[in-house]
């Protein structure tokens, strides 16, 4: 039975981190929306997190900085002491949003289940959300609000953009098929190889693409980026470190497709609905793959951790990582390609055809 048999008046969710996860929640939080436009929401997200999310209409966003050590959670509990919620959604397997989830009033308390839950989680929550059988992230996010009674799971997104980002991104991009890269992720060890990615460059570019690089200012992501350009024949324009989230977000919704690692812009090229290339080794793709092209993922995954734990990856906890910091290198620029090919044959309007 749904725990809301009638529109609640207030719920508080945390999700602090990390960008994917947290453009995954929006779906399931604009799916309460439509159902129950009238009922307050209360995000509590990180500080980067609110910089992509911190606008999203009906939202009522709190940045939570874990830098700030005790200051930032008593902030957030002065903040929110004079509300009760109605039920408190706790979406964050993490110690830190567990201790931040003691100072919110909210008799309903709902976590993961056993599966899904990890760092004591559980010892926080009074309703343990049931997990589906599917194994993606945003899966499990979608069975809180399936938990409150919302009907309509279906994800759709909208994510804000303004109009001085969107025309920053209109001058880059000029109307052309273009493949946004995005070539680094949170961790070195999930990044594919420069040769690999100056490879698809040019194999873009004679498809008919335009391809740009993105990413943060780190120093990992300006050398990967430098080396690309040397590396490719195509000229490929380097955005690198010289756009912030929401400036990200405008060149993702008007860019054809995107190629990238297990990382955020893929879940956000996912909500702006542009067909994704992820290339994964190190966590099962069914689990944080883009979700609507999961088709598409090209993946060494399930045979080295087949390899490396002698289980089929059917028989894994819905966790296991592979172990094998040079994994990513297990991909082919053939497989690459492949992949490539078969996003452009099922979207032909990657191409502007």
């Amino acid at each position: 039975m749904p725990l809301f048999s009638s529109p609640p008046k207030a719920l508080c969710l945390i999700r602090l981190s990390a960008i994917g996860d947290c453009v995954h929640a929006v779906a399931m939080v604009q799916a309460i929306q439509r159902q129950w436009p009238q009922t307050r929401i209360v995000w509590i997200m990180g500080k980067m997190e609110a910089q992509l999310l911190g606008d999203l209409p009906g939202i009522d966003v709190i940045a939570f900085d874990k830098k700030a050590g005790l200051k930032g959670y008593l902030q957030i509990w002065r903040q929110l002491r004079s509300i009760r919620f109605d039920a408190l959604l706790h979406m964050q397997s993490a110690l830190r949003a567990s201790v931040l989830s003691l100072g919110i009033k909210a008799k309903i308390r709902l976590g993961f289940d056993k599966q899904r839950a990890g760092d004591g989680q559980s010892l926080f929550t009074n309703i343990k959300v049931t997990s589906p059988t599917s194994l993606h992230v945003l899966d499990g996010f979608m069975a809180f609000a399936q938990t409150l009674g919302i009907q309509d799971l279906t994800p759709r997104w909208y994510i804000p953009t303004s109009t001085t980002d969107d025309a920053w991104a209109q001058e880059q991009i000029q109307n052309k098929p273009t493949l946004l890269i995005c070539p680094a992720a949170s961790k070195a060890f999930k990044n594919w190889t420069t040769t690999g990615y100056a490879a698809l460059a040019d194999y873009a570019a004679e498809h008919g693409l335009q391809v740009i690089l993105c990413g943060g200012p780190s120093e990992l992501e300006r050398t990967m980026a430098e080396e690309i350009c040397n590396l490719s024949q195509s000229n490929p324009l380097s955005l690198i470190g010289k756009t912030n989230l929401k400036q990200l977000m405008a060149l993702i919704k008007q860019s054809s497709m995107v190629l990238a690692p297990d990382t955020g812009p893929t879940h956000m090229a996912t909500a702006a609905g542009i067909p994704v290339l992820g290339l994964y080794a190190h966590h099962n793709p069914q689990r944080t793959g883009p979700y609507l092209c999961r088709p598409y993922v090209v993946s060494v995954y399930e045979s080295l951790i087949t390899a490396q734990t002698g289980k089929p990856v059917g028989e894994l906890a819905w966790r296991t990582r592979l172990k094998d910091d040079s994994a990513m290198q297990q991909i082919t620029i053939e497989q690459v390609k492949a992949g490539f090919d078969k996003l452009l044959q099922d979207f032909p309007a990657i191409k502007g055809s």
